[in-house]
């Protein structure tokens, strides 16, 4: 499944890095309502995501002056109110991938949105570029951009820094890779020489995201990194005084650990444990009215004694 290492990776936003398809048509449900647009089904609103959003959005509406307060009004109402739930998983990648790939997102959404979801989810300093579609609303003319940037190969850590002192390395064909969820992208992206990677949780299908030219298409978050990375380990971001190659610790992992944490006994009951600051681990209730094997003070009697203990603390469990 491996593929060529991309060292330039960009993220589309919306049914990419966070969930959008209820989010994004609740807000344009009311917007379509105000201007009388005549969109009156998500399914045809998700219809205009087939190529650039705003050409096909301007077309539906009756004339330009019509088609700018719609996309003001929309803006202004993704600013205020538009607030998605990040894809599970895809923190790990992003923190997985900025270890060893400079990494930007490319959206139609607005920059301000764009930065409350990577604020709201930790992610802000593992990206070193952000194109909104206020700043560059067409997604081929965003990565022309991108791409002629002399500095796109500096990248963020996960660390506010931008990276310094290191030489810049030419951009070779196939070095930038774009990871979308719609056609509409994929078609740009190749149009401007970079590769696609589609994911199969957002607007379009993983057969309509290969037939329009993506070389894979990820069915869970995780899929990206083995394939953008191949054979990369444990190489990630430093990211809240982890160092550079430490895992990154999910959401899940902290509630599990909280959860361990509140069914230990609240103080150790024997004198040894008392001493050394130890708690067993997930051990039941069972465990917990388990006698304590005394222990010597004489090195001697110590083996058969912890044996014992053992025993008695592996039954338990």
């Amino acid at each position: 499944m491996a593929s060529r290492p991309a060292t330039r990776i960009v993220f589309d936003l919306d049914g990419t890095l966070v969930q959008t398809r209820i989010s994004s048509w609740e807000v344009f449900r009311d917007v379509q309502a105000e201007f009388g647009l005549g969109i009156d089904t998500a399914e045809e609103f998700f219809s205009h995501f087939e190529g650039n959003f705003f050409a096909s959005l301007r077309a539906h509406c009756p004339d330009e002056k019509t088609a700018d307060a719609v996309i003001a009004r929309f803006f202004a109402r993704l600013e205020a109110d538009y607030r998605p739930a990040l894809v599970p998983g895809m923190a790990d990648v992003v923190h997985a991938l900025a270890g060893s790939a400079t990494l930007a997102v490319l959206s139609s959404n607005a920059t301000s949105v764009i930065r409350r979801v990577l604020d709201d989810n930790g992610l802000q300093f593992c990206f070193a570029h952000v194109f909104g579609g206020d700043v560059e609303p067409d997604k081929g003319a965003g990565l022309r951009r991108y791409l002629a940037d002399a500095a796109q190969g500096v990248g963020r850590r996960c660390a506010p820094a931008f990276d310094e002192g290191g030489e810049e390395v030419a951009v070779a064909a196939g070095d930038t890779v774009l990871v979308t969820d719609t056609v509409g992208d994929t078609e740009a992206a190749i149009a401007e020489g970079v590769r696609v990677v589609g994911v199969s949780w957002g607007m379009h299908s993983a057969d309509r995201l290969r037939a329009a030219g993506a070389e894979f298409v990820a069915v869970w978050p995780q899929e990206i990194i083995a394939y953008l990375l191949p054979f990369a380990g444990g190489d990630a971001c430093a990211v809240g005084g982890r160092p550079t190659g430490a895992l990154p610790v999910s959401h899940a992992a902290i509630r599990r650990d909280r959860r361990l944490a509140a069914s230990r006994p609240a103080a150790p009951s024997h004198p040894a444990e008392a001493a050394c600051g130890c708690t067993a681990v997930g051990v039941d209730a069972a465990a917990a009215t388990v006698p304590a094997a005394p222990v010597s003070a004489t090195r001697g009697d110590s083996g058969r004694e912890l044996e014992a203990a053992m025993r008695a603390i592996v039954r338990a469990i």
